[in-house]
């Protein structure tokens, strides 16, 4: 089952499937893209050859391991690793199963920026008084209180 999910995807680029089976199934491709780009980078043909036949072992499908060890592995040339995405996309109708997208992704696909985290604590103090500070304003206030008062009755 793998081995002809991979062979679709290498050929179709982006397939529909359950979730279950796209996270089953990215360590697998992974793996065979990665045998396709150091078999490139390989200088002896020997080589080469080897990693072909490793691959050809796991994707059977001959159509699609020519296409990939030929062309499609240009495409990751830069990348190092995380060569799928999956996107959840919900469940089925007809019996519930999260159903989800897998896809190959670019060299060039910078992906998502990622957060630093946290907006820092001091934006937010600027906007509201401390606790002190709303002490100190009601001490304030306590302390003019009595002398207003003290002032009026004499």
């Amino acid at each position: 089952m793998l081995s002809n999910m991979a062979a679709s995807l290498v050929t179709h680029d982006r397939i529909k499937t359950t979730l279950t089976k796209a996270k089953a199934l990215r360590p697998f491709v992974e793996k065979i893209i990665t045998k396709a780009k150091n078999a490139a980078a390989k200088t002896d043909p020997k080589d080469a050859l080897h990693l072909r036949r490793l691959a050809h072992a796991d994707l059977r499908d001959e159509n699609a391991l020519t296409l990939l060890f030929n062309e499609k592995h240009k495409e990751f040339a830069n990348r190092n690793g995380g060569y799928t995405r999956i996107y959840k996309l919900g469940p089925r109708d007809s019996d519930s199963s999260e159903m989800a997208f897998i896809e190959l992704i670019k060299a060039d696909d910078a992906g998502y920026k990622k957060s630093k985290g946290r907006k820092p604590a001091k934006a937010k103090q600027a906007a509201k008084p401390t606790k002190a500070a709303e002490a100190a304003a009601e001490a304030t206030v306590a302390e003019a209180a009595p002398e207003a008062d003290g002032e009026a009755k004499s």
